[in-house]
This record gives C-alpha cells, structure tokens and sequence, in this order.
C-alpha cells in the first residue's frame, strides 16, 4: 500500500480489547438484570458471573496498550484535566469511570461464603444498571474516536460507531459462550444441569445469531452510506471493495470467516430447537470454535478499519 500508518497494531489492540471487554460486562448486566427467566434456569448467575470476571481484563489490556503509546504514559493524565465536549475528553473520563464500576462489579462475583453472596445480590443489580449504560458508551466511543476525524473519509461516518457496539457485544457473548464451554462441564449424572447448560448456550447462541444479522446490515449500511456520498467518501470505501488493498481480508476475514461462517453454524443448531422445539446440543468443537471465529473477525474489522482510515487519508477539508 505504501503508506506509513500512525497507528498500529497498540491502537488496533485498544480499539479491539477496549469494545469486548465493554461488550462482556454489558452482556453480564444484562443477563443478570434479566434474572432467570426465559429459559435461563439456574444459569443465569452463572453467565453473568463469567462476564463479570472477564469483561474489566481485556479494557485494562487495551488502555495499558494505548497509554504506552503515547511515548509519556503519564501524559495520558493530562486527558482528566479538562472537562469538555471533545471526543477525546468525554472518552478518558467514560473509559476511566467504566474500569472502575466494571472491578467493583466483578468483586462482587468473587466466590464469597453463601450468607456474603446473598447480602451483595441487590448491589449486584444495582452495578448492573449502572453497567450496561457505561458498558455501550465505552464501545459507542470506540467507534466516535475514529469517526469524529473529519480528515479521514473512511472513519468519518456516522455508522461507524453503530457498527464497533454491534461488533463489541456480539464479541461479548463469544467470550461468554467460550468462558462457559472450557470452565464448566456439567455433572454426566445430573441431567437437569446438562439441561440448563445447554439452555443456555442455546440463548446466548441465538443472541449473537441476531447481533451477527446485525452487524451483517450495518456492515451494508456503512458501505453504501459511503458510496452514496459524493466526494472522499466514495473514494476511501474503494479500498475495501473487491479489487481494493484491504479488500480480501475484509471479506474473508472480516464477513465470511468472522461473520457469515459463524452465523449458518450458529444456525444449524438454533433453527431446530426454535421452529420444531427440539432439544439444543451443540457439540463442543462448534462451541468452542464458532466463538473463536467471531472473535478472530471483530479483531479484523478494527484492524482493517485503522489502516483503512490511513491509507485512504488524509485530505483537504
């Protein structure tokens, strides 16, 4: 491509881990707002146990990745200083405010005695709000740092940010569904918890069946928008269009294996259970490779959506 990119692979990483940690804790508030109905049984606590001990890794991660490169980590302090309305700004202090929220979530999932368990439940639900509002706005300014470049034709779009909170849920409850399928291996004598296990699965797997059709749209969406727009727009999206620079490990990478692949395999197993209320087995190489996938493609997409945005600008406003 010949271009010398800024931005590399820390940024890419931040963007990627930031928006599937925020993804996994909004998914545990969510499914524990939920409580344990609609099929969810006694799994419930269960899966919004993993997310809750997930999710604040990965943003550590990524912020520990975006700090240092910024050549002065301390500098990344100058950011709290100010309160205003730049994207920067609004960012540090939503992404600041989630890690802190997001650890107290997560202590309170730790294995305490049963009588501790108990008592810390309503402060559980009254995190979980707080969560899922914090957890969409971390994954929304993903999105919002990119776009709000002007200079770059191919961020600045208002879809893109839609697109990296579709992306960090469905990655989300790829991470829960692959927490759950090497952590835990219900009883071979108790089919009542082989049940609920599958139960489970089988919500969490149509959940991200339909965030994937979402994200398939917005994906559409974004394209078009882009091609649509007269000018630098039309332009920039040409390099993920076939014949682009990026155009083979968009659609490979990106649509088929993270997206497309993911959802028929998804499909397979969900469609029985939802038309003709058979019962959900998914083997356990699907569950553990189909969660992979979608996460190998939510990597790609930041990854193709940073360099794009680099080789395609910048350009005169």
């Amino acid at each position: 491509m010949g271009h010398e990119l800024a931005w590399e692979l820390p940024v890419i990483l931040y963007l990627f881990l930031a928006g599937l940690g925020a993804g996994t804790v909004t998914v545990s508030a969510s499914v524990l707002l939920r409580g344990g109905g609609g099929g969810f049984g006694g799994r419930h606590f269960a899966i919004a146990r993993y997310g809750a001990l997930i999710g604040p890794l990965p943003v550590l991660v990524g912020t520990f990745f975006i700090v240092f490169e910024l050549g002065r980590p301390f500098r990344a302090l100058n950011l709290f200083k100010l309160v205003n309305l730049s994207p920067m700004s609004i960012g540090s202090w939503l992404l600041g405010l989630f890690i802190v929220v997001s650890l107290l979530y997560a202590l309170l999932f730790l294995p305490w005695p049963t009588s501790i368990s108990e008592r810390l439940q309503p402060w559980r639900k009254a995190l979980s709000w707080v969560c899922v509002p914090l957890g969409i706005g971390v994954a929304v300014y993903t999105g919002v740092l990119l776009g709000a470049m002007a200079a770059r034709p191919f961020w600045n779009s208002p879809i893109l940010a839609l697109l990296f909170l579709v992306s960090a849920l469905s990655t989300g409850i790829a991470t829960i569904i692959l927490a759950q399928t090497l952590l835990y291996k219900p009883p071979p004598d108790d089919p009542r918890a082989k049940k609920l296990f599958h139960e489970s699965g089988y919500l969490l797997t149509a959940s991200d069946v339909m965030l994937i059709g979402f994200e398939l749209l917005v994906i559409f969406l974004f394209i078009m928008y882009a091609y649509l727009t007269v000018g630098n727009a039309r332009y920039a999206i040409a390099v993920i269009l076939p014949g682009g620079d990026l155009a083979a490990p968009f659609w490979l990478w990106v649509v088929l294996v993270g997206l497309l692949v993911p959802a028929l395999v998804e499909l397979f197993y969900v469609v029985p259970k939802l038309l003709y209320r058979r019962d959900y087995a998914a083997p356990r190489v699907v569950e553990l490779a189909v969660p992979i996938a979608v996460l190998v493609g939510g990597f790609m997409l930041r990854y193709v959506v940073v360099v794009a945005g680099q080789v395609t600008g910048p350009v005169g406003l």
